[in-house]
C-alpha cells in the first residue's frame, strides 16, 4: 500500500494519494475515503476493491480539497469514539503510519508510537485544510473553541532584571504579542511573594492549564524579570512579575519595576496563599498607591500629551483583586455573613495607616483548598467582570501600551544609591527621584530621576549655604527688584556698548563692571580716586544657590581682559604673519642663493626632491646636499659626513643618501673649490649660523608666551596641561592640531569644533567670540 509521496521527515504533504495501492501502484490521486477499509482511494482502485459482494456495501464518502481523514484509534471498527472525553470532540489524522497502515492524531501516536520498534515506522504527515478547519471548528462547544484559540500562545521576556527593556521596538512588540496593531487591550498583571503560585495562577486563569508562564519545583525563582503573552479571548496582555521576598542582586531596581508595570496595568492580582492577611500585603499596596501619585500619574499625563494619543493613559490606577487561598483557615469575612470582605480590607488599611486613594477598586476574592488542585474559577469570574468594567479604564492599542512602559523606563532608571534610601518604605522618593545632592549643603534634588534629558534643572525646597570653595552667590539687581522683577547680574571686564579695545582702556582706568540688561551699567569697581563701596551695600542683592555636580560656579572671575589682549595680539601677529609669509620666502630664497656656494643648484630650480620626486609645497624646507649640491627633502637628506673635498672641512655636514653611500668616491682636482667659492664658504657658513640662532631664540620666547597665556585664562577655563584631546571629537591634540578654549564651557576644542561665534554676556563676553557646537545650539542668551 503506497503513501504520500513526502513523509514526515521531509514536511507536509501538498496532495493526497491513494494509499491502496491495488491498481494504480500509488500514484493517483485520492478520489474516496472508506471507512471500513480505512484508507483513501483513487478511482481505479475504489471500483476493483468494491467489486465483490461483500464489500460493496463499505460507506465511502468522496472527499473535499484540502481533506484529512479522522484517527483511526480514535474509534472503534462501529466508529464510535473511544476516547471523546479525553480529547474533547472527534480528532482529524495528524499523520498514517505506512507499516501499520493506520491514521493517527497526536495524542494517539504518542500513545501507539513512541517506543519499541513502533518508534521507527515511517509515517505520512497530513495538513489539514482551511474547510475542514473550519467545518471541524464548527462542531466544537465554546469552550474547546476558547481552548484551541490558547494553543499557540508563548511568553516573552519584556523587561529584564535590570530594568532593561528587551524588545527593540513597537513593531517587535506586537510582532510577539501576535496580535493585531489596531486591536484595543487592556493589561493584567500579577504580583506576590516569591513561590505563592504566580505564574501557576496566571496559567489556570487565563490559557486552560498551559504553561504559558514558566513553573519550577525548585528553590530559585523561575520568573526573572517581567513576561508577557497575549491572551487572544479575553483580548488581554498577561504580564507575569518576579515575586517579592526572592533572593535578588538588584531589590531596589526590582522593586522599581514592579511599580512600572502596575502603572501601565488595568487590572492587579495579588496572589498571597498566607493563612492570613499580612501586613506586608497592606504595605505594600499603600506604598504603590502614594508612589504612583507622587511620581507617576504626572509622567502619564505628559506622555499621553507628548505623544499625541488619543487614549488618556492614567484617569484612575488600576483596579487590585486580592487573591487569597487558604488551607486551614476561613477566607475573610466568612465568620461574619453580614459584613463586606471588602470593608474589612479598607478597615485594615485604615489601621495601618496606609491609604490606596490611586486604585480604581479594590476586591477580594478567596478560595480554601481542602484537596487539591486549587479552584481558579471564581478568579476568573471575577477578572472577566472586571475587564468588562470600561468606566474608568479604557482598551487601548499595543502601541500605547508599549509607548507608556518605554516612557517609564526612559524616566525612571539608573543606579539608586543604597545609603539614601528610606527602606522603611516598600516604594521610596530615592527610587523615583534624582540623585543629585548639593555640593555646598549636601540636600538632595527633588525633581524626578532623569530631568537633565529634558532641560530642567535641578531644584530642592532646602535653602543652601555660602560655601567659599564653590563661592555660591548670585547677584540680582537691587532696583529691579524692588519693581518685582529677578535680575541677574555678574561682574565683568566692560559694557556691552563698549568695543573690545575701548573697553579694555575702561577696564585699565576704572575697573570691572556689573551691567544690568535693564537699568544699563550700576557699578564700577574704580569709578572714583577714593571712597568706592562694595556693590553688595549699593546696587545688588546676593542669593546663595545650590552648587549641583558638573555645573559651573556661579561668581567665578569673569574678568577676562588679559585673555581679551591676547587674543587681540594673537589676531594682528596672525595676520602679519599670513600677510607676510609670500614675500618672506621669496626674499629668504633669493638671499640663500646669494650666498649658496655655486656648485648648489638654485633654490628656484629645485621643484621637487632629487630623490623621492616629492613636489616641494610653500611651507616645506628645501635641503641641499652638500657633497653634490641638489636639493633633497629632509627624509632624503638627515645623514651627515665630512666633506672636506667641497672645502666643509673635518665637521660633518648634511649629504643624501646617495652622496653618504659612496663616501669612498674622491673628487677630481678640477672639481675642487677656488678661493672665490672658499669665500663663498664662508659666508654660507656665517648664514646658517644666523639661522640656528634666531632658531633658538624663538623657541625660548615661545615658553615664557605659554607662562602668560596660562596666567592669563579666566578661572572657567581648563588649564591647557589638563587638555589632552578635544572635547567633542576625541582628537588628541598634537603640534599641528591647536587648542581653542569655548568663551561659554571653557572646555578644549580643536578648530573644527569651534569656530561659532556667538557672545556670552554670563562670560563677560558682549561681543561675538569662539564657542563650541554645543553651547551654540542652545537656545537663548549664553
Amino acid at each position: 500500500m503506497s503513501a504520500h509521496t513526502q513523509t514526515a521527515e521531509k514536511g507536509q504533504n501538498t496532495t493526497l494519494l491513494c494509499q491502496e495501492s491495488y491498481v494504480c501502484s500509488g500514484t493517483d490521486e485520492a478520489i474516496f475515503e472508506c471507512d471500513e477499509c480505512r484508507s483513501l482511494q483513487c478511482q481505479r482502485c475504489e471500483e476493483e476493491l468494491h467489486q465483490p459482494e461483500r464489500l460493496r456495501n463499505h460507506e465511502r464518502t468522496r472527499i473535499k480539497p484540502g481533506h484529512v481523514p479522522y484517527c483511526d484509534s480514535c474509534k472503534g471498527a462501529n466508529g464510535n469514539i473511544m476516547h471523546a472525553s479525553m480529547t474533547g470532540s472527534r480528532q482529524i489524522a495528524a499523520v498514517r503510519c505506512q507499516v501499520c497502515k493506520i491514521n493517527l492524531c497526536m495524542e494517539c501516536q504518542k500513545r501507539t508510537h513512541a517506543g519499541g520498534n513502533r518508534r521507527k515506522h515511517p509515517v505520512t504527515v497530513y495538513h489539514a485544510g482551511k474547510a475542514q478547519e473550519q467545518e471541524e471548528e464548527e462542531g466544537m462547544d465554546e469552550e474547546t473553541k476558547r481552548r484551541k484559540m490558547t494553543e499557540k500562545v508563548v511568553s516573552f521576556l519584556l523587561v529584564d532584571e535590570t530594568e532593561e527593556i528587551q524588545v527593540r521596538n513597537e513593531e517587535d512588540f506586537i510582532k510577539k504579542l501576535d496580535c493585531s496593531p489596531d486591536q484595543h487591550l487592556k493589561v493584567v498583571s500579577i504580583f506576590g511573594n516569591t513561590g505563592d503560585g504566580k505564574s501557576h495562577t496566571l496559567n489556570h486563569t487565563f490559557f486552560y492549564g498551559r504553561e504559558v508562564f514558566k513553573t519550577s519545583p525548585a528553590q530559585e525563582s523561575c520568573t526573572v524579570g517581567v513576561w508577557a503573552a497575549y491572551d487572544p479571548v479575553r483580548k488581554v496582555v498577561v504580564i507575569d512579575t518576579e515575586g517579592l521576598l526572592g533572593a535578588t542582586v538588584n531589590l531596589s531596581q526590582r522593586t522599581r519595576l514592579l511599580l512600572k508595570v502596575l502603572a501601565i496595568s488595568d487590572l492587579v492580582i495579588y496572589r498571597t496563599r498566607a493563612d492570613r492577611l499580612h501586613n506586608d500585603l497592606f504595605k505594600f499596596l499603600g506604598d504603590a498607591s502614594e508612589a504612583y501619585l507622587k511620581h507617576f500619574t504626572k509622567e502619564l499625563k505628559a506622555t499621553t500629551a507628548r505623544c499625541g494619543l488619543d487614549v488618556p493613559l492614567s484617569t484612575l490606577g488600576p483596579g487590585v483583586i486580592i487573591f487569597h487561598e487558604t488551607v486551614y483557615t476561613k477566607l475573610l469575612g466568612s465568620d461574619h455573613p453580614s459584613e463586606v470582605p471588602e470593608k474589612l480590607i479598607q478597615d485594615r488599611f485604615r489601621k495601618l495607616s496606609c491609604f490606596p486613594e490611586a486604585f480604581s477598586s479594590i476586591h477580594y476574592k478567596g478560595t480554601r483548598t481542602y484537596n487539591p488542585p486549587t479552584d481558579f474559577s471564581g478568579l476568573r469570574r471575577a477578572v472577566e467582570q472586571q475587564l468588562e468594567n470600561n468606566t474608568t479604564r479604557s482598551p487601548r492599542q499595543p502601541g500605547v501600551i508599549y509607548k507608556a512602559l518605554k516612557a517609564l523606563s526612559d524616566r525612571f532608571s539608573g543606579e539608586i544609591p543604597d545609603d539614601q534610601m528610606a527602606h522603611s518604605s516598600f516604594f521610596p522618593d530615592e527610587y523615583f527621584t534624582c540623585s543629585s545632592v548639593c555640593l555646598s549643603c549636601g540636600c538632595g534634588c527633588k525633581k524626578s530621576m532623569n530631568h537633565a534629558k529634558e532641560g530642567v534643572p535641578h531644584e530642592s525646597k532646602s535653602r543652601c549655604r555660602y560655601s567659599h570653595q564653590y563661592d555660591n552667590r548670585v547677584y540680582t539687581c537691587k532696583a529691579c527688584y524692588e519693581r518685582g522683577m529677578e535680575v541677574s547680574v555678574v561682574p565683568k571686564t566692560s559694557a556691552s556698548t563698549d568695543s573690545p579695545w575701548l573697553g579694555l582702556a575702561k577696564y585699565a582706568w576704572s575697573g570691572y563692571v556689573i551691567e544690568c540688561p535693564n537699568c544699563g551699567v550700576v557699578y564700577r569697581s574704580r569709578q572714583y580716586w577714593f571712597g568706592n563701596q562694595d556693590p553688595v551695600n549699593t546696587v545688588v542683592r546676593t542669593e546663595i544657590e545650590h552648587v549641583w555636580p558638573g555645573t559651573d560656579g556661579f561668581l567665578k572671575d569673569n574678568n577676562n581682559a588679559a585673555q581679551r589682549l591676547l587674543d587681540g595680539m594673537n589676531f594682528m601677529a596672525q595676520s602679519v604673519s599670513e600677510l607676510s609669509l609670500g614675500p618672506t620666502k621669496a626674499v629668504t630664497s633669493w638671499l640663500t642663493d646669494q650666498i649658496a656656494p655655486a656648485y648648489w643648484r638654485p633654490n628656484s630650480q629645485i621643484l621637487s626632491c632629487n630623490k623621492c620626486n616629492t613636489p616641494f609645497k610653500d611651507n616645506d624646507t628645501k635641503h641641499h646636499c652638500r657633497a653634490c649640491g641638489e636639493g633633497f627633502c629632509d627624509g632624503c637628506s638627515s645623514k651627515t659626513r665630512p666633506v672636506p673635498e667641497r672645502g666643509w672641512g673635518p665637521a660633518p655636514v648634511r649629504v643624501c643618501d646617495n652622496c653618504y653611500e659612496n663616501r669612498g668616491i674622491q673628487l677630481d682636482v678640477a672639481e675642487l673649490p677656488s678661493d672665490e667659492e672658499g669665500g663663498t664658504l664662508i659666508a654660507r657658513k656665517v648664514g646658517e649660523a644666523v639661522q640656528n640662532t634666531f632658531g633658538a631664540v624663538v623657541t625660548a620666547m615661545d615658553i615664557p608666551l605659554g607662562l602668560v597665556k596660562d596666567a592669563a585664562r579666566p578661572a572657567y577655563w581648563v588649564p591647557d596641561h589638563e587638555i589632552l584631546h578635544c572635547h567633542n571629537c576625541r582628537k588628541e591634540f598634537s603640534i599641528k592640531l591647536s587648542k581653542h578654549h569655548c568663551r561659554a564651557c571653557g572646555q578644549g576644542f580643536c578648530d573644527e569644533c569651534s569656530h561659532d561665534r556667538r557672545a556670552v554676556p554670563s562670560r563677560g563676553w558682549d561681543h561675538p567670540v569662539r564657542v563650541c557646537f554645543n553651547c551654540n545650539k542652545k537656545p537663548g542668551d549664553l
